[in-house]
């Protein structure tokens, strides 16, 4: 009874502290917010602008076109905390708007982090939503959040195997019995594509484009297989020889080109793991698959890709960008039955 009355008027959240976006996932409620992971400061200060409500979609806006007062920060970088204090005023605005907390109580709070995090990174997670406002603080593996979001049955005696493609990270995991048999956690992600395609534009056509710039031709143009019909776009950036603007038609290879490195890392990362797993896991994944998970899920043909690569099937998981979040809130709201596949503060510290 004590429990049903907090949670109308302070309920449990979910948290998907990513690189790129965060989402919150509200207990009982499903995804409430999803924004981007930026925030805008007055230039010189630790000061948020907006009283404090220049976080996510309206500061993402302004990063690579901020006047000389403003700076867009971005307090996440490879899945873990980078600027703790920017962190916190991010986290305290988006509790705040996903969800009423009334007379003083503070929320428990979920957050799926990378495999990647030391236990000190781990610790900076816990102590930024703690002082956001958040009572009790759990993490959760971003890797166990994806399968169990993305609708693979990891608490099942037959092997199922997770890709999470973000933002920042890159997580790999293969289930059992609820149990993770093997895992690996790259530092690679979505940003790396953008970075590769702005270094590829930058060598072949001496073309200095800005991440947003990247990010729409990755979104646009990008794939990991040929299509059947390739596609171009006009952009424009600086030219690097005469440093003026200049405009120039990429196509859908260049782009494929240049994401050929990531994808292969990728690839060996994910052969890695298989490898470790036992000749009985192994099997059923040859008929179970993979799931893939996250932004880098919508990439064209990455599925046929790494099916030919692997030599399994690969397919994209019930709604890739909101799976870890999904998988998260499921564990807030089954509490009880999750509670051993969460680390508590203490065992992060």
């Amino acid at each position: 009874m004590i429990q049903w009355v907090r949670q109308q008027f302070c309920p449990d959240l979910a948290v998907d502290l990513g690189t790129a976006n965060t989402r919150v996932a509200v207990a009982g409620e499903g995804i409430a917010l999803d924004e981007p992971t930026v925030v805008a400061l007055r230039h010189g200060t630790r000061q948020v602008l907006g009283r404090g409500t220049a976080v996510g979609r309206l500061a993402k806006q302004m990063l690579g076109r901020t006047p000389e007062g403003v700076t867009a920060v971005r307090p996440i970088r490879s899945g873990v905390v980078t600027d703790f204090e920017v962190c916190e005023a991010m986290l305290r605005y988006f509790f705040t708007k996903a969800s009423r907390q009334s007379f003083g109580l503070r929320p428990r709070v979920i957050l799926a982090v990378p495999g990647t995090a030391t236990p000190v990174e781990r610790r900076a997670v816990f102590n930024s939503a703690e002082r956001a406002g958040a009572g009790e603080v759990f993490l959760l593996d971003k890797a166990f959040a994806a399968g169990l979001g993305g609708g693979l049955p990891v608490a099942e005696p037959i092997a199922s195997m997770v890709c999470d493609l973000g933002g920042g990270t890159t997580e790999i995991a293969v289930f059992s019995l609820g149990e993770i048999v093997a895992s690996k956690s790259l530092r690679l992600g979505g940003d790396d594509f953008d970075d590769a395609i702005a270094d590829y534009l930058r060598r072949t056509y001496t073309l200095t484009v800005g991440p947003q710039t990247a990010e729409r031709l990755k979104q646009e143009l990008g794939s990991a297989s040929p299509l059947e019909e390739e596609l171009t776009d006009e952009v424009g950036g600086l030219d690097g020889v005469s440093n003026v603007p200049r405009k120039a038609v990429i196509t859908s290879e260049d782009v494929r080109e240049a994401l050929h490195g990531p994808l292969e890392r990728i690839v060996s990362a994910l052969r890695s793991v298989i490898e470790k797993c036992p000749p009985e896991i192994v099997s059923d994944l040859a008929d179970q698959g993979l799931i893939l998970t996250g932004g880098g899920a919508l990439l064209r043909r990455i599925d046929g890709y790494l099916a030919d690569q692997l030599g399994i099937p690969v397919r994209a998981g019930r709604n890739p960008l909101h799976a870890v979040a999904t998988g998260a809130s499921v564990c807030v709201d089954h509490f009880a039955d999750w509670k051993g596949c969460l680390e508590s503060g203490e065992r992060a510290a």
